[in-house]
């Protein structure tokens, strides 16, 4: 990572800002020089330094993109696109979800083939693509081989990003990297405009003494809240693998696809909440109303729960340990600590 310009894109949002302080903070405890880009398309607030360059930018103009290669900081070796519109954004607005989550990929990708041809080396352009390309009847087990069938326009929109990436790859404009995330658990901040936002919400409200609502059964003891699997990793072991995407050599990739499913783990909405009630009480779990949402219901019941981790393993990306329990209190345990800072 050493003497390194990396371009954050989605600076603003939560990946976007962890990813920024660990890229820094690793940086400094291994003394390399590494300089990071942070754009979105309200001013970045999160710069820390001379190695950071906050810009406010609209990728669906592609002038704008091209000005993230021509900064002061020089020509990123390294792109995370993080930006986009969530799944029930891009779902409540399919024209304004297109735009965003496939025209300015696109704009991003030919500013970063453009600037690699003038460097003569491909940009790494490491893509943060989700679980929700899945949908329809699927195996048991989601492999590599199975095939995506998106039921979502956000799902749709990251397989035509995925495809675009390969080929780029293919061609040798730009070093394509494409991570399939699990569903994050749990998010800080406010909720998104994302149809699995409740995953993080009926964990994170309730250990900050607030109420919330899950859009999945209609009471505490519904069957929906065993029926829902999800597929999950945690917010600290995601950025670890979005750092680790960057070291992968190329030729460790299948020879026929960029796309890796990042590791996860297997949880239902029901062990969410077991893991809430045994590490901050009945109290916690009772701040929760429940208020069936059927679309909502669909869109993350089309999306599937159980990966085979083997691949993503074998190319050196982590899994988290242990389930919901100790994401959990990790969580209980930094928000307590940030209200004693």
């Amino acid at each position: 990572m050493s003497n390194s310009v990396i371009l954050i894109t989605g600076a603003c949002g939560f990946l976007g800002g962890l990813l920024a302080r660990t890229l820094l903070s690793h940086s400094a405890a291994q003394a390399t020089d590494v300089k990071l880009i942070l754009a979105d398309v309200v001013q970045p607030k999160n710069a820390q330094g001379q190695n950071t360059l906050a810009i406010q930018a609209n990728l669906t103009d592609p002038a704008q993109a091209d000005a993230l290669f021509n900064t002061a900081f020089g020509v990123p070796d390294t792109v995370y696109c993080l930006h986009g519109i969530m799944s029930r954004g891009s779902e409540d607005n399919f024209d304004l979800g297109i735009k965003v989550n496939v025209d300015s990929v696109r704009s991003l990708l030919d500013a970063a083939r453009h600037a690699g041809e003038r460097t003569g080396t491909p940009i790494k352009f490491i893509f943060a693509s989700s679980l929700a390309v899945y949908g329809g009847p699927l195996p048991d087990i989601v492999t590599p081989d199975t095939i995506a069938t998106p039921q979502s326009a956000y799902g749709a929109a990251k397989l035509i990003d995925e495809l675009f990436i390969n080929e780029y790859t293919r061609r040798g404009l730009v070093d394509g990297r494409i991570l399939r995330l699990p569903t994050i658990a749990v998010r800080p901040g406010p909720p998104a405009a994302a149809s699995s936002a409740f995953i993080s919400a009926i964990i994170r409200e309730p250990l900050q003494g607030a109420d919330t609502t899950c859009p999945i059964g209609d009471s505490p003891a519904s069957p929906a809240l065993d029926a829902l699997a999800l597929w999950l990793a945690s917010p600290e072991t995601t950025v670890r693998n979005f750092i680790l995407a960057r070291d992968v050599p190329a030729s460790a990739f299948a020879s026929h696809t960029r796309v890796v499913c990042l590791p996860g783990f297997t949880a239902t909405v029901r062990d969410e909440l077991n893991a809430l009630e045994r590490i901050a009480g009945p109290e916690a779990v009772a701040r929760i109303r429940f208020e069936d949402d059927p679309v909502n219901r669909r869109i993350v019941g089309s999306w599937p729960a159980r990966f085979d981790n083997a691949y993503a393993l074998s190319l050196g990306f982590v899994a988290d340990e242990g389930g919901m329990v100790p994401i959990v209190q990790r969580f209980k345990d930094q928000l307590e600590a940030a209200s004693q800072a």
